[in-house]
């Protein structure tokens, strides 16, 4: 009789001994399980981390210098890996007159005149008038930083905000001309409030 007791408690015993091994394995499976993920999140953020150093910045447009192309508060993504800046472009830059960053047009590039007739609101680079369907009002206003025509340096550039009558802009002596050093990227995607691509 013991020695059938003793039979029947081994038997009992192995299935407990295996529902052990069974909850050893799943806990080192979920313990592999959720290292991985965190390898994946850290990998992920310093991949993320690095693209938003090197490759792409964002920036907030702070005022209304820019409408109708932007408006304050839009969140933008720049461009900034091997970019070089040309006529046309948007872009943010350091401002140190101002002490804040900037949002601005390309207007012209080092090694080109410009020429702005304050009494009709024209502008003119290299002696053609630019043909401008973004602006959101005329080129009126002479704020003071130059004798025009001026040939920008190389290097630098003549940049201004589309809404030309509330903008500080390189008009300005307290922007002038942007130095290469200082502009941040361009502007390549309004994320908020509506998405768009320039």
């Amino acid at each position: 009789m013991s020695a059938e007791l003793s039979s029947k408690e081994r038997m009992e015993e192995t299935p407990s001994g295996g529902n052990s091994k069974n909850s050893g394995n799943s806990k080192k499976n979920f313990i592999d399980e959720s290292i991985d993920w965190i390898k994946s999140i850290v990998v992920t953020f310093i991949i993320v981390v690095l693209v938003f150093t090197f490759v792409a910045r964002t920036a907030i447009v702070n005022g209304s210098s820019m409408v109708p192309t932007l408006t304050n508060g839009d969140f933008l993504v720049l461009w900034s890996l091997f970019y070089t800046p040309k006529q046309g472009d948007i872009i943010s830059a350091n401002c140190d007159g101002l002490d804040e960053v900037i949002v601005k047009r390309v207007i012209a590039v080092g090694g080109q005149t410009v020429d702005i007739d304050f009494s009709t609101g024209e502008v003119f680079v290299d002696g053609e008038l630019l043909d401008e369907p973004y602006i959101n009002n005329l080129t009126l206003n002479d704020e003071g930083a130059f004798d025009y025509p001026i040939t920008v340096e190389e290097g630098y550039y003549f940049c201004m905000g589309d809404n030309r009558q509330g903008s500080k802009d390189s008009r300005h002596p307290d922007v002038g001309l942007i130095s290469r050093d200082d502009i941040l990227g361009k502007v390549v995607l309004r994320l908020f409030p509506n998405t768009k691509f320039f």
